[in-house]
């Protein structure tokens, strides 16, 4: 492929229409869904993606069942201890990204050690955006930048200087958005970072969504032209 994305994002849809599908619990479209994830996580660093991010839970979905949420939580802790040793046999550097006091002690304590033991390896960054919504993330960048900057100071501040007060401050921004499950929409989700970012939609369910259709994703990004308003 001609051109590699620095930062590949994907809105994870259609674990639960997946189960159902099968006859099973929502929950079992969540679990296969981790496998996608760890597929796709190989699949960027055979290909030289930096960054990795998935939306894994937005501020929205806090009004699922509570039975649902409380799943979820779980599987995100297990999953974290389960792929810590993949994380340093592969030299990848671990993020969480989000409104994380809305998490459990425990999740938050798991977050923070599996943050601090990745943060040496300079290989592929994953980012799991979780308790995460771009309203929410716009909202708390303006709190910050009116909390630290003179009136003055904030009258005069220019879109790059906005960046480094939303919580991807230092990340670049997403050159390709991938969504799953033939759904049309970013969901609140990386509203002010994915300005420029190319889209791309499948019908693939979430849990169906492996190497090879990551690749397909890669190839289509690799035919675009990407002018940011230029003429070339």
């Amino acid at each position: 492929m001609k051109s590699i994305p620095q930062h590949v994002s994907i809105i994870m849809d259609g674990n639960g229409r997946w189960a159902k599908a099968r006859g099973k619990e929502r929950v079992y479209g969540h679990i296969e869904g981790v496998e996608s994830v760890r597929a796709c996580l190989e699949a960027a660093v055979e290909e030289g993606v930096k960054y990795l991010s998935v939306y894994a839970f937005s501020e929205e979905n806090w009004n699922r069942p509570e039975a649902e949420v409380m799943a979820l939580m779980e599987l995100m802790f297990q999953s974290m201890k389960k792929e810590f040793k993949t994380f340093m046999d592969n030299n990848v550097r671990f993020m969480v990204l989000g409104n994380r006091a809305r998490l459990s002690e425990n999740l938050n304590a798991a977050i923070d050690a599996m943050m601090a033991e990745t943060s040496v390896n300079t290989g592929t960054t994953l980012i799991l955006f979780l308790s995460y919504s771009g309203k929410w993330d716009i909202l708390q960048a303006m709190k910050k930048a009116a909390a630290s900057l003179s009136a003055q100071e904030f009258q005069q501040m220019e879109l790059q200087d906005f960046d480094r007060y939303l919580v991807t401050a230092g990340i670049p921004d997403p050159d390709l958005l991938i969504r799953t499950s033939g759904e049309l929409r970013l969901s609140n989700y990386l509203l002010w970072q994915s300005a420029y970012t190319e889209y791309y939609f499948t019908d693939t369910l979430w849990p169906d969504f492996r190497k090879p259709q990551f690749r397909e994703a890669l190839e289509e990004y690799a035919r675009r032209d990407r002018r940011y308003g230029k003429v070339k």
